[in-house]
């Protein structure tokens, strides 16, 4: 290990003796004949316990380890959600591989950089992914009923699993590349270990717990929601992707009490509410909002549609974990729109404004060592051990947490500061208004000024004037929108978040168009 990785990876407070590697979350004390996976990818749903999952995974790490893999090659999956994904994801990290869960969302070209990238050595795919790979790098499809199929080459049975060292890499993840390439980061068992440890209430078993996943397991929201399900000895019900309908309709079948979301998700659930209020949803006790920042008015309309549930709001990044923010020492009850108070072992600072507003920076365990091959973007991202964040946040008196915007979608009109999130939360305020998006356009007198893209709510009809009014009433003049168009949806990048690039791009269409709503 590197000086790097040892200053910046601490060890982890001393979590359950079972916890030696990510891969390995099997709880052996536990029911191991409780049904840990219900798959839905396929017509008929699949069923899987904690004890077949356990023996899968166990011949996944021994058929790698049979091909000659050496400890730490990277170990690819390129597969929409499914039984097998998480399988081999387990599997690979056991047998003291690197888990790379690639984005098949990303086009060919980025795709074939980040196996380069990665230098992954096998790879796991469906259908979908078997394209991308052929040719270029060995692999077992899962979708393959043929005698060199996933099914027909993995079988059950026993592996010891490889403990593995403080800061030792077992996934590496790949950064959205919304400005660029894709970045690995390089995440380390202890500190994926040390985050799980704060967000399960130090691994205490909960066997009802029955998590709903649709969001993609290449992306941190995911892939943690279901490690989580595992050190819990909770169930998963897993979906290959996200569909309104089939969604909600999950959990009234399948008596989910828990989920984890990106809010975009549930910005279209709230779109379609009479569906949603002729199924029993009553089961759902809990869910997390995160990867994107919520309105309160979202907030709001969903605790109306899911009455018993709690709501709580994520934060994390994936080069710093999700085990950023939870509840208050004082036992404080969290408040709306609130990321919650940094747990144990969590540091958080505000820098670039003042200390209660600014770009937030933080450390803990879970904290990446650096970008893979990327050594000027770690000098940027790495700042004496502090991870820079990108994330304006503000803090209240209580030391309660708010996201504000991001940093970079930060722009200037007139000469004033304009984070985006800060407009949406008020257009949403609107009765008419379902969820908002709003981007900055070019404009020789102003520099850049803020347009909206609004999604009404069902039979209404609101006009420009009305959503003008209704803004300069509701907030400083130089944030109100110049431009409005309505939509039905809003367009969504491959990790269910709002695609603000193409609505970047829509905007500059209509502006040269003149088709901006009236």
């Amino acid at each position: 290990m590197s000086v790097l990785e040892a200053s910046l990876i601490a060890p982890p407070p001393a979590p359950p003796n079972r916890w030696t590697n990510l891969g390995d979350l099997i709880d052996r004390g536990g029911d191991l004949s409780r049904t840990a996976l219900i798959d839905l990818s396929t017509p008929a749903p699949r069923s899987y316990t904690h004890a077949q999952v356990d023996g899968l995974a166990n011949g996944v790490a021994r058929f790698l380890t049979a091909r000659g893999l050496k400890r730490g090659d990277r170990v690819a999956i390129l597969s929409l959600n499914r039984a097998e994904y998480l399988i081999a994801f387990f599997g690979i990290m056991r047998a003291g591989f690197v888990a790379v869960p690639v984005n098949v969302k990303l086009p060919q070209e980025t795709v074939d950089y980040v196996l380069a990238d990665a230098d992954v050595h096998f790879a796991f795919v469906d259908t979908g992914g078997h394209a991308f790979v052929a040719g270029k790098v060995p692999f077992l499809d899962f979708d393959d009923t043929t005698g060199a199929g996933f099914a027909a080459t993995i079988k059950p049975g026993a592996f010891e699993t490889v403990p593995m060292a403080v800061g030792e890499i077992g996934q590496m993840l790949y950064t959205s590349g919304s400005t660029g390439k894709p970045k690995g980061v390089p995440l380390s068992h202890s500190g994926q270990l040390w985050a799980l440890y704060m967000r399960t209430n130090n691994g205490k078993r909960q066997e009802s717990e029955r998590y709903l996943i649709a969001q993609p397991l290449f992306h941190m929201n995911g892939l943690f929601s279901a490690k989580t399900a595992f050190a819990l000895n909770a169930s998963i019900v897993m979906m290959p992707g996200f569909d309104v309908r089939p969604y909600v309709k999950a959990i009234s079948d399948w008596k989910v009490t828990a989920l984890g979301s990106v809010p975009t998700m549930f910005a279209r659930i709230v779109k379609d509410a009479d569906y949603v209020r002729t199924l029993d949803t009553t089961s759902l006790k809990r869910i997390m909002m995160g990867s994107a920042p919520v309105t309160l008015a979202l907030f709001e309309r969903v605790k109306e549609l899911f009455p018993n549930a709690a709501i709580a709001l994520g934060f994390g990044t994936t080069e710093a974990g999700p085990a950023i923010f939870g509840p208050h020492p004082d036992g404080r009850s969290t408040p709306p729109g609130s990321l919650g108070y940094p747990v144990p072992g969590s540091e958080v600072r505000l820098v670039e404004g003042t200390p209660d507003e600014g770009v937030l920076m933080m450390r803990n365990p879970s904290l990446m060592a650096g970008y893979h091959g990327l050594p000027a973007q770690t000098a940027k991202a790495l700042r004496d051990g502090w991870y820079y964040s990108g994330d304006v946040l503000r803090k209240d008196k209580d030391g309660f947490y708010y996201f504000v915007g991001r940093a970079d979608d930060m722009f200037v009109c007139s000469g004033e500061n304009i984070y985006p999130v800060e407009v949406e939360k008020m257009l949403e305020r609107h009765p008419a208004v379902q969820q908002a998006a709003v981007v900055p356009l070019p404009d020789e007198e102003r520099g850049q000024m803020p347009v909206a893209f609004i999604v009404r709510r069902p039979g209404t009809s609101p006009t420009y004037a009305e959503i003008k009014a209704f803004s300069l009433a509701n907030g400083p003049a130089y944030q109100h929108p110049r431009r409005v168009e309505v939509v039905d949806d809003l367009p969504w990048a491959g990790t269910n978040k709002i695609d603000r690039k193409a609505l970047i791009a829509r905007a500059r269409e209509l502006e040269a168009s003149s088709g901006w709503s009236k």
